[in-house]
């Protein structure tokens, strides 16, 4: 076991100003695209800004979008988000679909640095030993096989019979009471 952990910085997991209880606060503030003119790494960062940074601007308003030129550097992509931390992503020889991707994962970051060492607010002497539980965990395996949507598993598996049929039954109860209490008086 590694003991790298120990030089990490510890914390909790924090959502910035319990955002989404009222309103939804993208953190993204800035984007900074450095890519070069020329150079073929920089090729999907340049498709990216000629075809799809106009509607990426568009669909995100609060979030800045910064071109930076530069000769003979490597593409890169700096988010900063409204607490202060950076992320930086090497481009070089990615495709314009790539960097769509990346944008997207970055815009709905919350800019929390993933070098930390997560601490919780509960401690157990003795932990499962089975693993955490998951709505999956006591699925049959023969669902892995199956093509979704797929009529029998979609039917429930008890139908409650409706008031119609609760009546016809109940009806269908007294005749045959009755037809037994006529048999039993002819004899």
């Amino acid at each position: 076991m590694s003991n790298s952990h120990l030089f990490m910085k510890s914390g909790f997991i924090k959502t910035p100003g319990q955002n989404g209880v009222g309103r939804y606060i993208c953190q993204l503030q800035r984007v900074v695209l450095k890519f070069c003119k020329n150079n073929g790494s920089s090729r999907g960062l340049r498709d990216f800004i000629e075809k799809e940074l106009v509607d990426f601007a568009k669909d995100n308003p609060g979030t800045v979008v910064y071109l930076k030129p530069r000769r003979h550097r490597a593409p890169v992509i700096i988010a900063e988000y409204l607490n202060g931390e950076r992320q930086y992503v090497n481009c070089h020889n990615y495709t314009s679909e790539e960097v769509s991707k990346w944008l997207n994962l970055l815009r709905t970051q919350a800019g929390n640095n993933d070098n930390i060492r997560l601490r919780k607010l509960w401690h157990t002497d003795h932990p499962s030993i089975q693993g955490p539980w998951t709505p999956y965990t006591f699925r049959e395996p023969a669902l892995n096989l199956v093509d979704f949507p797929n009529e029998e598993l979609s039917k429930p598996l008890y139908v409650e019979p409706s008031a119609t049929e609760k009546l016809l039954e109940i009806f269908k109860e007294q005749q045959r009471n009755l037809n037994i209490l006529e048999k039993n008086q002819r004899e």
